[in-house]
């Protein structure tokens, strides 16, 4: 099997000195390789294919078979890396705290311990009040970007 340290040690490699960053590496049992990055900007197709490139002359296939794929992580996936945290303050997210709890706003003041969710509570009958919860990076579960369709 393809050793996951030495996947992140040629992606890491691959991106010193440039706006990408690393959201994932995972290395099955059978070898399937799924790497995950992105810029602030959004990752473009040509860079995943520059870094899928790189890891693929720096393995071979000839000792040991397997299957690439890198791409962005997507919207749909759980922030992995403080750096999504950084790309998407100002918009709206979910947050599910370690006890279950969910919470939606707009993701603010993003620290590396933490950051901020601004929510509107909604009282029956009463005008909305906006309100900052403040949030530990480890009292978080997940945190996704929530889609709105316009």
């Amino acid at each position: 099997m393809i050793e996951k340290s030495k996947i992140q040690d040629l992606v890491k490699e691959f991106i010193k000195g440039t706006e990408l960053f690393i959201v994932a590496v995972k290395v099955s049992s059978s070898n399937k390789i799924t790497v995950l990055a992105d810029t602030m900007e959004g990752i473009t197709i040509d860079e995943c294919v520059d870094i899928h490139r790189h890891i693929e002359s720096n393995l071979d296939r000839d000792i040991e078979d397997f299957e690439l794929q890198v791409s962005s992580p997507g919207l749909d996936l759980p922030f992995g890396v403080i750096e999504q945290y950084y790309k998407n303050e100002g918009k709206k997210v979910e947050v599910i705290d370690n006890d279950g709890s969910k919470y939606s706003g707009i993701l603010k003041n993003v620290t590396n311990g933490g950051f901020e969710l601004e929510t509107e509570l909604k009282i029956k009958g009463k005008p909305k009040e906006v309100k900052d919860i403040s949030f530990n990076l480890d009292q978080v579960k997940s945190v996704r970007i929530v889609l709105t369709i316009k």
